[in-house]
């Protein structure tokens, strides 16, 4: 239970890294209202196609993004059931306990 306890770690953490970079976090807005070509992305983010691909990949590695190749062209979407885990990931630190206040010694 040990193993799987820190490698559910690291994953925790390799996606918050992922989520830890502006422009991946205008990739993730720009995906919100559904799956996107990666063409869309480039002119929408304004961002050369090797840029894009780099934070496209570490997004994907953490896998915040699927992708879906249609013909010549990517087509990239939020994995929402990941964004679900880290949502409850959240939510369990958050109520987790109050901050103490006041003195600790």
């Amino acid at each position: 239970m040990a193993i799987t306890t820190i490698k559910y770690k690291i994953q925790i953490a390799q996606r918050f890294h992922a989520l830890a970079d502006q422009t991946r976090l205008e990739i993730i807005e720009k995906l919100k209202d559904g799956e996107r070509c990666v063409c869309e992305l480039t002119d929408a983010l304004q961002a050369g196609q090797s840029r894009l691909s780099f934070h496209l990949k570490v997004l994907k590695e953490a896998g915040v993004i699927r992708d879906r190749p249609d013909g010549r062209w990517i087509y990239y979407s939020l994995d929402h059931d990941m964004i679900d885990e880290l949502v409850d990931c959240l939510e369990a630190v958050r109520s987790a306990g109050k901050p103490i206040r006041g003195p600790r010694c």
